[in-house]
């Protein structure tokens, strides 16, 4: 790591060079090849996948993106003749673009039912030739242009489905600018430099910038998720700006002993710098994990993400020592520099409130630590009533047209209409097709079924599918337990003498087995997060109590966050005053991305608080003293990390995207726990309570173990001596007799 920091320093100007080529290559590549993100969710082997695969066997027709524009009005009916010739020939209009295979129009022959029974509400179904993952935005922007273009003072036109969904805007980068704004404050009040204040944030944009142009051009490759990018950017973005600070904060330290820039540049990168990348591959072996679930919609977003945190660790470790190098002393505030030239180095030593906290929670670990757990606990008891299922468009925000064409749907025809299932088979005979012709009567008195179309059969007459509109909304539990009920009992018994095998498709029933099979192999995949992890502490603290409380607060810091989610989008506790919809269920895939990511991100204040720890105790032997010393001299830069980071992730709130908000207040209340409650008070005051059983570990496990650290003891050596030769050992030794870690225990 030294090495690279000196090579860093002397080439700066190169280094900074090849990480503007880097972005600048990356972004030209990315505008030129485009996007192509996929929300396929779909589950080899699943009954709704099966479904689907035999719709679009047997049905080519129906594999194209169907979406629906609704019309209401509030004097006189839909059947009105103004409003029928304004809408036919709206249609007619729609029906001629670029992307739309067919329209269906309530007035035709067969177009009735889409008429509700007080005639205010009707819709129109607009067939694409293309499934909405490979629809063009700009063909769903025509259709979307056209039809609102019929709305006048009486007649409302909104427009609702997954390619209308794509048009939708969403807060652009006012999430990133606001959380980059309030990212640069914290630094600036913290460093007192502007030139400091900022390179954290250059370091940050430019690799974060790198790493999003990178996963556009994943896109080509592999399966990615349309939110895939922005949840790069909120992790890179957090971590690459904290990354930069533990850096550039052990640099100002150096500076301020007295050690030369180019000194000071290499220890930083020689002992933090090797933190940074310790912690960053927490992160990425945390995400990659989800690569044992085997599910391509996953793969992607793991990736990608995983690109992000190793780019920005590697901007930490070689653009920002190039950086430092290049501002020089202005590393450092006026006063500061004005301060050294007056009256010398100093050490810094840790003052003010850290050091009265770390001293505070010595002398009363139990009833802090009591406080903490009571804490964690109750903020962790929503996670008890997580119901995981995919939010529609029911839960977008009120002035959205898709949540309007939702809200007129559910109005006009029921809350069903929004989320049909699909009842799929192969047909082999006459006895099936009696079956199925005598199924829809049996469907129509089944508990939860609102209406069910006749019985539709492909040219070849070989397979055959029906419509069941559910009477509950697509993403409530009653539609759950309804898909249930079909395939347990109400299917079962209707194929009974046939050779009938009748799949269940459609939105609720693909979610639900999505979701079933990311639980089901969920705790295999934190089963396997954690061990690598507590592995990783493991070899580098050489203790084996580090790596379990390690475990034991993140899966405390993952269980909290997961409290405040279901509390702010499942209970809807104040969802819609953040402009987040109103309540619904928790995505089936957060779960498992949130549990990689808090994973990584718990485990950098980990490994910066005990690592400052396990040097103090390798040195003195004392646990009391090497804990209140890893904290007070951590607390401080950890808790301004962490505000940087809450700061960036709330600001993704204003994304107006329901998933990366999730993903925004989840993260950050997870760091607030985790920096707050659990890493400057329940951990400090559980290893005060273990005294020095948090170092044990087996002789035997010693002497097999191999040997790494996380900062080499010679770059402390180093710096000691350099102190020595400096003439500060009589400043040290005076300020010894009051630093805070010389209090008696």
């Amino acid at each position: 790591m030294a090495a690279l920091a000196r090579w860093c320093v002397r080439h700066r100007l190169a280094a900074v060079l090849l990480w503007l080529l880097a972005f600048g290559g990356a972004t030209a590549a990315a505008s030129v090849a485009g996007s192509a993100y996929s929300n396929d969710y779909k589950v080899p082997g699943t009954e709704s996948g099966r479904a689907g695969e035999l719709l679009q066997h047997g049905f080519p027709g129906l594999g194209g993106d169907s979406d629906r524009i609704v019309w209401h009005t509030d004097s006189g009916t839909v059947r009105a003749a103004d409003v029928e010739q304004t809408m036919t020939h709206t249609l007619d209009e729609v029906a001629a673009l670029p992307g739309v295979a067919a329209v269906s129009s309530p007035y035709d022959d067969q177009g009735a039912a889409q008429i509700s029974a007080d005639g205010h509400t009707a819709y129109a179904t607009v067939t694409f030739a293309d499934q909405a993952k490979d629809i063009d935005a700009g063909q769903a922007r025509a259709v979307v242009d056209t039809a609102e273009s019929a709305g006048t003072t009486g007649l409302q036109v909104e427009l609702g489905g997954s390619a209308i969904g794509l048009t939708e805007s969403s807060g652009g980068h006012l999430a990133e600018a606001v959380g980059v704004i309030v990212a640069a404050v914290v630094l600036f009040l913290a460093f007192g430099s502007l030139a400091a204040s900022l390179l954290p944030i250059a370091t940050a944009l430019v690799s974060v910038g790198t790493a999003y142009a990178g996963t556009v051009l994943l896109g080509h490759f592999m399966t990615v998720a349309d939110f895939a990018p922005m949840l790069g950017m909120l992790i890179g973005l957090g971590v690459g700006i904290d990354y930069a600070l533990f850096i550039v904060t052990r640099h100002r330290r150096g500076l301020k002993r007295g050690l030369s820039v180019t000194e000071s540049v290499t220890n930083a990168v020689a002992t933090t710098g090797r933190a940074v990348v310790f912690a960053g591959a927490t992160v990425c072996i945390a995400l990659l994990g989800m690569l044992i679930l085997r599910l391509n919609f996953l793969n992607g977003v793991a990736i990608a993400a995983s690109l992000t945190v190793v780019l920005t660790v590697a901007a930490s470790v070689t653009l920002l020592p190039a950086l430092l190098s290049l501002i020089g002393m202005r590393a450092l505030g006026r006063r500061e520099r004005r301060r050294l030239v007056e009256h010398g180095p100093e050490p810094e030593l840790p003052t003010g409130f850290a050091a009265r906290w770390s001293a505070f929670v010595e002398r009363h670990p139990k009833k802090l630590g009591a406080i903490a757990l009571a804490v964690m606990t109750l903020l962790a008891l929503p996670t008890l009533s997580l119901h995981l299922g995919t939010s529609d468009q029911g839960n977008n925000p009120a002035t959205s047209t898709t949540r309007q064409a939702y809200d007129l749907l559910a109005e006009g025809f029921g809350p069903g209409v929004n989320g049909p299932l699909t009842l799929v088979t192969e047909v082999h005979g006459g006895s099936d097709r009696l079956a199925l012709d005598n199924l829809d009567g049996t469907l129509r008195t089944t508990e939860g079924v609102a209406a069910v179309t006749p019985v539709t059969y492909n040219s070849g007459g070989d397979t055959a599918y029906l419509t069941v509109v559910p009477e509950s909304s697509p993403q409530s539990k009653q539609t759950s337990e309804l898909v249930e009920r079909l395939r347990d009992e109400v299917l079962p018994r209707a194929e009974t003498g046939t050779s009938l095998d009748v799949h269940v498709g459609g939105v609720t029933a693909g979610y639900d087995d999505f979701a079933d099979v990311i639980v089901g192999k969920l705790p295999l995949f934190v089963g396997v997060v954690i061990g690598l992890g507590c592995v990783l502490l493991l070899l580098a603290f050489r203790s084996v109590g580090i790596p379990l409380k390690a475990a034991a607060m993140n899966v405390a810091a993952v269980a909290a966050a997961f409290g405040v989610v279901v509390a702010i989008f499942q209970w809807g506790w104040g969802s819609d005053l953040l402009g987040l919809g109103r309540a619904g269920p928790i995505e089936p895939f957060l779960p498992v991305i949130m549990v990689s990511v808090l994973f990584g991100l718990s485990m950098d204040y980990q490994v910066f608080l005990v690592s400052r720890m396990y040097e103090e105790w390798l040195e003195t032997g004392d646990n009391r003293r090497s804990v209140r010393v890893g904290l007070a001299e951590t607390s401080r830069v950890i808790n301004s990390a962490a505000v940087i980071m809450i700061s960036v992730f709330l600001a993704f709130v204003l994304s107006g995207d329901r998933v990366i908000a999730m993903f925004g207040i989840a993260l950050a209340a997870a760091v607030a726990l985790d920096a707050f409650v659990l890493r400057t008070l329940l951990v400090p005051a559980l290893m005060h309570l273990l005294g020095g059983a948090n170092w044990w570990l087996p002789g035997w496990l010693d002497r097999r173990l191999p040997r790494i650290s996380i900062e080499p003891p010679e770059c402390r050596s180093a710096l000691a001596d350099h102190e020595r030769l400096a003439g500060v050992e009589d400043v040290l030794e005076k300020e010894r007799h009051h630093d805070v870690r010389d209090i008696p225990g």
